[in-house]
């Protein structure tokens, strides 16, 4: 395709090109730029090799752009809860157990090779490659509600929500203790505070653990990461666990749970920042200690999903009902009473 450079255009060709490339090419800044390390565009006849090349009003750019092809990924029958679904993006509600995408240990029974089989030929390529556009991820012991892009435009415009941080996304969540204002302890962290209507606000950097790689941690010079949280509910005489609500202002991995551990509430089952609790006989009954106990991840779900459609405009928010695993346990938990 041929574009033709307009009026008062930025200075570097990735961002004129993705201002002036026709919404219809569906090419995203991402894509231009890889387009042009791959050689293939061109002005006068001569490779652009550098997406901070100059540019003036009226260049014209010749881009090449190829069929986007299939890339080593297995297409399999799984079955997924498709909340909404339309030509340029699906919503669906992601099982405890299920990896989002896969990678060394788990290339296969992931919610990526499920979304190949379910999307079929209506799959557009994104980034120049036939598969589902992760746009976000969430753990896999984490349950919840995630937005995949079909199409390179979908992919950008959902990409540049969450990297403005306005999706709307809310977490159900089981601790331990009760993350109140009243308790002096969290008084005394600097990386608390407590807003009106009790609501709790973690702000505290997130990077990869000194000593292990494969854990997060709250480090010096690691990414901004602003978590809230709301008590909904206690469980227990005196009060030992405490379902919250929690929303992102960030989206780091692992944030929630990072940041629930920090402050000494951290998720219950969670093995690698929940720690082992004794549960006290006095304030549960032995249903709900052995509910507690025999929960075998995160008490997390993603619930709630809020984000504009990248092509109608329109505002779309969805909720995912409780897995079957948590509505259990906040039962069993409820039965306080010995």
């Amino acid at each position: 395709m041929q574009v033709t450079i307009g009026e008062d255009p930025p200075s570097r060709l990735d961002k004129a090109l993705a201002r002036d490339v026709p919404e219809e090419a569906q090419l995203s800044r991402t894509r231009i730029a890889k387009l042009i390390g791959e050689g293939a565009v061109l002005r006068n006849g001569t490779p652009l090799v550098s997406p901070k090349a100059a540019v003036a009003e009226g260049d014209v750019i010749e881009i090449t752009v190829g069929e986007a092809v299939e890339v080593d990924l297995v297409a399999e029958p799984i079955a997924i809860d498709v909340v909404h679904e339309d030509d340029h993006l699906i919503v669906v509600n992601k099982p405890a157990g299920m990896v989002v995408h896969p990678a060394p240990g788990a290339w296969s029974g992931t919610l990526v090779n499920a979304l190949m089989h379910h999307c079929g030929e209506s799959l557009s390529g994104i980034g120049g490659e036939k598969r589902p556009g992760i746009v976000h991820r969430i753990d896999k012991e984490t349950s919840g509600l995630l937005v995949v892009a079909k199409t390179d435009k979908a992919h950008a415009g959902l990409a540049a929500q969450f990297a403005a941080h306005t999706v709307e996304r809310e977490y159900i969540a089981i601790c331990y203790g009760v993350p109140d204002a009243a308790d002096p302890r969290l008084a005394g962290q600097s990386i608390v505070r407590f807003e009106a209507g009790g609501v709790l606000k973690v702000t505290a950097p997130i990077g990869r653990h000194r000593a292990d790689r494969q854990k997060m941690d709250v480090v010096p010079g690691g990414r901004h990461a602003v978590t809230r949280a709301r008590i909904d509910e206690t469980f227990g005489a005196p009060p030992t666990l405490a379902r919250v609500t929690c929303w992102l202002e960030t989206g780091r991995t692992h944030q929630i749970r990072v940041h629930m551990s920090k402050i000494g509430h951290g998720l219950l089952g969670d093995p690698t920042y929940g720690g082992t609790r004794k549960l006290s006989a006095k304030a549960l009954s032995e249903t709900a200690r052995s509910a507690a106990g025999a929960f075998q991840r995160q008490a997390l779900h993603a619930a709630t999903l809020g984000f504009i459609h990248p092509e109608s405009g329109a505002h779309m928010r969805f909720e995912g009902p409780l897995p079957t695993d948590m509505r259990e346990l906040l039962y069993a938990l409820r039965l306080t009473s010995n």
